[in-house]
């Protein structure tokens, strides 16, 4: 009987033979082209949809006092703060009009100011004297064309000097109850970085959100959009780490991700600090603003 040949020796040096390499371990010839690795598959229209309707409905947990945070009374009030707050904060526009709308409360009042008296009192607003020759415009051309009174559809409210399609999107969804985008700064990063749209002109912009939300979501989905953009989604240092809707986000790491780092990121309410108004509305979790010259 034969013996087993699982016991025969091997021959010498067979066993420190090496494999024979595959190709995959096989170096790239000199000059040869490297095959780029499979990028993700790109997210549907249909898939990003969904994610952005999720979004706002998670977003309006989070802010359910999601507000217009310009102080004001009527039409006019909230259309001449809106003009002053470009390239400034509405904490400082609602630190200015107490004193602004005490002396100028109507268009006609306004129309006759003196614009040196005017520039002066809207000075901490910033670019003063061009807001005080649109403001002295508008007022005017209310008074003139619209017998006093703020017209409250879009085509005549943008044929107003100063007024674009932002502020009259604010005045109409705010004093008028007519749904409109406010597409301001905030609006206009956050959608980018949520890859709703690719556009930086607000008129495209305004329409590609447009087409993925109800007509009836708009004015609200404007106040969380923003409302989030100043709280958490910053402009240089977004709050990634403390930030409700970051498992939904395509852009989630470009800010601070340790949790603890970006809690101090937080503003307003959010990070414990007083709000933009002065006279916030009834369940606004904040505290008040302070008035103009007091310590923020």
């Amino acid at each position: 009987m034969k013996p087993a040949t699982a016991d025969k020796p091997a021959k010498p040096g067979a066993a420190d033979k090496p494999a024979k390499p595959g190709a995959a371990d096989k170096p790239a010839k000199p000059g040869a082209a490297v095959k780029p690795a499979k990028p993700a598959k790109p997210e549907s229209r249909l898939a990003m949809v969904r994610r952005a309707r999720r979004m706002n409905r998670e977003l309006a947990e989070v802010y359910p006092y999601a507000h217009p945070e310009l102080d004001f009374e009527n039409p006019f009030e909230l259309l001449v703060a809106t003009v002053l707050s470009a390239q400034t904060t509405d904490l400082r526009v609602n630190q200015t009009t107490p004193a602004l709308f005490a002396k100028y409360p109507t268009p006609e009042d306004m129309a006759a100011a003196d614009p040196e008296d005017l520039e002066q009192l809207i000075r901490p607003t910033g670019f003063f004297r061009a807001k005080a020759r649109s403001l002295l415009g508008l007022s005017a051309a209310i008074r003139d064309n619209f017998g006093g009174e703020v017209p409250g559809r879009l085509e005549d409210l943008v044929t107003l000097p100063g007024v674009g399609r932002k502020t009259a999107n604010v005045v109409l969804g705010n004093a008028f109850g007519v749904a409109g985008l406010s597409v301001d700064t905030h609006f206009g990063r956050l959608v980018r970085r949520w890859k709703w749209t690719a556009h930086e002109d607000p008129e495209k912009v305004e329409a590609d959100i447009a087409a993925i939300f109800p007509k009836s979501e708009w004015t609200m989905l404007s106040h969380r959009i923003i409302f989030h953009g100043r709280r958490v989604c910053h402009s240089r240092k977004p709050a990634c780490g403390a930030c409700p809707i970051a498992d939904l986000c395509p852009s989630y790491g470009e800010g601070e991700t340790d949790p603890d780092k970006a809690k101090k990121l937080l503003k307003y309410e959010m990070g414990g600090h007083p709000g933009q108004r002065l006279k916030p509305p009834p369940g606004y979790p904040g505290r008040p603003a302070p008035p103009l010259g007091a310590a923020e």
